[in-house]
């Protein structure tokens, strides 16, 4: 379960990393440009995630609060996204999608509501942004993969592909375990400073 190991996992599955952050960033392109059907499913999601926030602004220990839900929604989600790539890799694309598109959204509102580029992405996605949007694009990278490897044992035990050819599942299995395990790790860090340090900057 070491960091080496982790790196050694990352680097193997390096091009399907690419593919999600490119699926990625062009969500968040799609969400900035967003208008019609597509702008009112994203306000409907921020209307939701503010009536939250509020919440939990209002209770005894806010910053408490915030980190708690923020490191539970995000470890939760994630891992779950890595084991339900199972259903053909459908979970981690739409995952990877909606919520690129909904911080595109969140951006431009921001701008549109006059607050500057530099608070928005400097001071309020930056200090955990770093670590908590790798963490997504790594997720649903082995999300997708375990959704490909599916779909490669079905067709080796139909014929479609040779024997032997299908992915190792033992590796892959410990492989995901130990990717599920760090990515909980370095989201428990990405809401403390969430819930910590951006929530102080952003409350100057």
């Amino acid at each position: 379960m070491g960091l080496k190991a982790f790196f050694h996992d990352l680097h193997t599955t390096r091009r399907l990393i690419l593919i999600s952050a490119f699926l990625f960033c062009t969500s968040i392109m799609v969400g900035w440009l967003s208008t019609g059907t597509i702008q009112s499913m994203l306000a409907q999601q921020m209307e939701g995630l503010g009536e939250v926030a509020q919440r939990l602004q209002n209770s005894e220990h806010p910053q408490w609060s915030f980190f708690v839900f923020i490191f539970f929604n995000n470890a939760i989600k994630c891992v779950l996204v890595i084991f339900m790539g199972a259903v053909f890799g459908i979970v981690p694309f739409i995952f990877l999608i909606v919520n690129g598109m909904v911080l595109g959204f969140v951006v431009h509102l921001q701008t549109d509501m006059g607050r500057s580029m530099y608070e928005v992405v400097v001071k309020g996605l930056l200090p955990h942004g770093v670590i908590e949007l790798p963490v997504l694009i790594i997720a649903c990278a082995f999300g997708l993969k375990f959704g490909i490897n599916i779909m490669s044992t079905i067709g080796t035990s139909i014929g479609l592909k040779r024997k032997g050819t299908g992915p190792v599942w033992d590796v892959f299995m410990k492989q995901t375990l130990r990717v599920s395990i760090w990515s909980v790790i370095l989201l428990l860090i990405a809401a403390a400073i969430e819930s910590g340090i951006t929530y102080r900057l952003l409350s100057q």
